[in-house]
């Protein structure tokens, strides 16, 4: 069933037709940013408060213009044009809600708000595409909070392992269960590995997003097209113990000293990863926690354990099982070494997702008509668009460039560079999908 949203008609955020949409642009993350900056950046919690406020701004504006509103079974907003009741399959312009504690104002809002701009001018311009077109802003895919990515759409296919669930948020030790519960979610349909929403209402999915990292500044690019998504495979925690002594009192050849032991399987790490870059493969790898436990460490003190973050990606499927597999041979190799002992949690996989060809060259093809550059990059990062692709429903995504990088309060895409990638998108839309 789908609820109309009831909202004042004086609404400050309610543009009117003379209002060029870059200014409503501007307005919009302005005020975004005001309902969610934490002092540094913003913080957009997953399935939380600053989340919620991110919502609930979209579908006052969304509300305020016109449109209709309600939200699916994963809590996630949906945006129609007012004479599209929902009964259609439907391309879903869309991007996420939710941010990394104390990120930037632009990643994931710059995809929903794109999205809602490309309303406001079909509205405007009585534009009615071959097929209905919404805005989804999805919740839940950083996976800051909780160590695993794309919660939302994962869950809306059935594809959110079980175990996710009793992930703890760093912190507080809520649950990502009880996070989601909270949000009026049916978890027990995911426990049971059900689909969410039904796949046959998607007849694409198109998702704009800066990018996050500095490609598009060093090629001078103001929007770019995005052929694959890296997929990636983590553990959250990975534990090196070895035994406890006094740093002035245990030679070399009797320490069984975890620190060295983890540095020594992060250099073998590295060469590894320098020699696959050697032969042309796709892959970045990353240990962004690690440390000693800080209730006992010291200076005179050989640590007895230390735990670490891993995680490898790639776009190819092969080459991330590849590098997993020289990691926990390397893990083996250095544990006769030194002594020590690894204990590993649970193995996550993000898979990784080739976008539809068919919606590049609809891209491509829009990008030359528009005069914008029509250059194919892949992206790093994970995306939703990745969990849609994988999922059947033919997917595209749209980079704006962005400098200072992403997931800091120092991102800085530039309005004109945004509306590129918003008119670039329009124009993908009304040619039909």
């Amino acid at each position: 069933m789908i609820a109309l949203v009831d909202t004042a008609a004086d609404d400050p955020l309610a543009p009117s037709d003379q209002l060029p949409l870059k200014q409503l642009a501007a307005k919009l993350f302005d005020e975004l940013f005001r309902r969610t900056a934490d002092g540094a950046g913003v913080t957009r919690e997953c399935y939380a408060e600053g989340e919620n406020r991110a919502i609930e701004l979209y579908r006052e504006f969304s509300g305020a213009n016109g449109f209709r509103c309600w939200f699916d079974a994963g809590a996630n907003l949906v945006v129609s044009m007012p004479h599209d009741d929902g009964s259609e399959p439907a391309l879903i312009l869309s991007s996420h809600a939710d941010s990394v504690p104390q990120g930037g104002n632009f990643d994931g809002a710059a995809g929903i708000i794109a999205g809602l701009l490309c309303l406001v001018r079909l509205k405007r311009e009585s534009i009615r595409p071959p097929v209905p077109v919404r805005v989804l802003a999805m919740r839940g895919e950083e996976g800051a909070f909780y160590g695993r990515g794309e919660v939302g759409s994962r869950s809306l296919f059935g594809r959110l392992d079980p175990k996710d669930l009793d992930a703890r948020r760093r912190g507080t030790g809520r649950t990502l269960r009880e996070a989601m519960m909270a949000a009026a979610i049916d978890v027990a349909k995911i426990e049971r590995g059900e689909r969410l929403i039904d796949p046959s209402q998607f007849r694409g999915y198109l998702e704009l997003h800066i990018e996050q990292a500095p490609v598009m500044i060093a090629r001078n690019l103001s929007t770019a097209i995005v052929c694959g998504i890296r997929g990636n495979v983590r553990h959250r925690k990975v534990v090196c113990r070895g035994e406890a002594g006094h740093s002035g009192a245990v030679p070399r050849s009797l320490r069984r000293d975890p620190v060295f032991a983890v540095s020594d399987l992060l250099m073998r790490m590295d060469a590894h990863w320098s020699a696959l870059l050697d032969r042309g493969l796709d892959l970045v790898v990353t240990t962004g926690i690690i440390g000693t436990d800080p209730k006992d460490h010291a200076i005179s003190r050989i640590a007895d354990a230390v735990s670490f973050s891993f995680e490898i990606r790639s776009q190819s499927r092969e080459t991330i099982e590849t590098v997993y597999e020289l990691f926990r041979s390397e893990c083996c190799s250095v544990s006769d070494q030194r002594g020590v002992t690894f204990e590993f949690d649970d193995r996550i996989l993000s898979e990784p997702a080739l976008m539809d060809k068919g919606i590049i060259a609809k891209l491509v093809q829009a990008a030359k008509k528009l005069g914008l550059p029509g250059e194919l990059i892949a992206s790093g990062a994970g995306h939703d668009a990745a969990i849609f692709g994988n999922a059947g429903i033919p997917s595209g995504m749209i980079f704006v460039r962005n400098q200072n990088g992403s997931h800091n309060p120092r991102e800085a895409m530039d309005l004109d560079d945004f509306m590129d990638g918003v008119n670039l998108m329009f124009t993908a839309v009304v040619s039909g999908f």
